[in-house]
């Protein structure tokens, strides 16, 4: 079953690769969708798939990567609606 997520990630996740490293770690998965940087220092994420590769990419983001300290991970689920081909990192 294919399934749509809305999340905002807060700790020490900005200026450590994170978006980088989760976008990475989404491609592998096959999960579509974008991830960005918010402006009170937080990450910003949508992820669209199959709803195990999606729950794995979640876990993924509690994890995060080499250097960033995850404190929150604020998972919204919404219905799938496969509006993405690919995984982008967007700035902001």
């Amino acid at each position: 079953m294919r399934t749509r997520t809305h999340l905002i990630i807060s700790g020490r996740v900005q200026g450590v690769f994170y978006r980088s490293t989760t976008a990475q770690e989404a491609r592998l998965w096959s999960v579509t969708g974008w991830i960005r940087n918010l402006h009170d220092g937080s990450v910003e994420a949508i992820f669209e798939g199959e709803k195990e590769a999606v729950e794995i990419l979640i876990a993924f983001c509690w994890r995060g990567s080499t250097g960033s300290k995850v404190a929150e991970v604020r998972v919204e689920w919404q219905p799938y609606m496969g509006e993405y081909t690919a995984f982008e990192v967007c700035e902001g």
